[in-house]
This record gives C-alpha cells, sequence and structure tokens, in this order.
C-alpha cells in the first residue's frame, strides 16, 4: 500500500494536548511531525479513528523564522493509530487538520 501526502512534513518534537469533545478526555504528548494537512503525535494514550480533536500547537520563532513564537489553535480528526513501538509506552496518532486559525 502506498501512502499520499499531500504536504511537505517537518519533523518537530513539541509539546502537545489534545482535547477529544466527545470523551472530554485530555491526551499528553507530542507532535514527531506535522504539515499543513496533518500532524503525527505520540500520545499517552491511544485515541479511536474517526475521533474529532482539538488542540493548540506553539511554532517556536526559530523554526519559522519569525521574531515571536505563533500559537495554532487547530481542529480535526483522527485518520490512522498505532500500537506503541517496542521500548516506548506512548502510542502513535495520526491526524488530518480540518481547520486552524493563528491565536494572537
Amino acid at each position: 500500500m502506498s501512502e499520499v501526502r499531500t504536504g511537505k512534513r517537518f519533523e518537530v518534537h513539541l509539546p502537545i494536548k489534545i482535547h477529544t469533545p466527545e470523551s472530554a478526555e485530555l491526551h499528553e504528548g507530542e507532535t514527531d511531525n506535522l504539515s499543513a494537512p496533518g500532524v503525527y503525535l505520540s500520545l499517552d494514550s491511544s485515541l479511536e479513528v474517526g475521533s474529532t480533536v482539538e488542540f493548540d500547537i506553539t511554532m517556536p520563532a526559530a523554526v519559522i523564522g519569525s521574531e515571536k513564537d505563533v500559537r495554532i489553535h487547530c481542529n480535526g480528526r483522527v485518520v490512522r493509530t498505532e500500537a506503541p513501538k517496542e521500548g516506548t509506552k506512548n502510542s502513535g496518532v495520526a491526524c488530518v487538520i480540518d481547520r486552524y486559525e493563528f491565536i494572537r
């Protein structure tokens, strides 16, 4: 099976907290990589495929070449999950970003 990717991915490891509105749970972890259409996460627990998610990402100024950090609020959904890899405890979670807005 080949993967279809619609955007350049950037390997960026940032802390993240994800809220799932259906269950009101908060999941913690970090980004592994991100692109305009999506993000791949390493989370403390797995999420169900199809779940809607909300999260904020703060992009460091040095990473994006700006004077200040930029905070982005995202709404999306889980499209794939992976069991923890051997020797790790976090699950892999791929999310598509349906909507985002810059927070001032």
